[in-house]
């Protein structure tokens, strides 16, 4: 699946040369009416059953969280975080089955690894740590699965919006290869 469909309501608005339209405002009153935008990526088996169970219970949890359903958490790749971050989400969840419930035995562990080079790479690009987060998260948590995103969203209110202010198009910046290969090498 591409990311970018999943995204692009976050997408910023652009003019007919592609430059990217911001809107000045002043930041006090952008703080005070600001709702983050929040990418969850959730486990097909684990993290995305919470989720809709947590529905069907009716949970309250906030509406202005986007779901992408994957497979597994491994499949997560640094670069669709980055790429959501870029594309103006203020917060990303990466959520899934414990390293014990892995369908995929070995998924949870490698999307541990992966958050791992996450993070080096947020910090290296100058945001807050607390806009990304990983959760491990079974079907029967839905009780925390709703209380995990109420977390990452006041969480993230409390940074403000994202320092990109709309986002950044990859088509015309293309950092996302660069800084995995530069913290994460290919395998050969």
């Amino acid at each position: 699946m591409d990311v970018w469909c999943v995204l692009a309501p976050y997408a910023p608005r652009t003019t007919l040369y592609g430059k990217i339209m911001t809107k000045k405002t002043n930041k006090s009153d952008s703080t005070k009416s600001f709702e983050p935008r929040i990418v969850v990526f959730a486990c097909n088996w684990c993290s995305y059953p919470a989720a809709d169970a947590a529905g069907i219970n009716r949970l309250q949890y906030p509406a202005n969280v986007r779901i992408i359903r994957t497979m597994c958490m491994g499949r997560v790749d640094p670069g669709f975080v980055l790429k959501a971050l870029a594309m103006g989400a203020d917060g990303v969840l990466v959520s899934g089955c414990h390293f014990e419930d892995c369908h995929y035995s070995f998924g949870a562990k490698k999307a541990a690894e992966q958050y791992q080079k996450l993070e080096k790479i947020v910090r290296m690009l100058g945001f807050e740590d607390e806009r990304i987060r990983q959760e491990f998260i079974s079907a029967a948590e839905f009780p925390k699965f709703a209380k995990v995103v109420r977390e990452m969203v006041e969480q993230v209110k409390n940074l403000g919006p994202s320092p990109l202010e709309g986002g950044v198009l990859y088509k015309e910046q293309n950092l996302e290869s660069e800084l995995i290969e530069e913290v994460a090498p290919a395998e050969s």
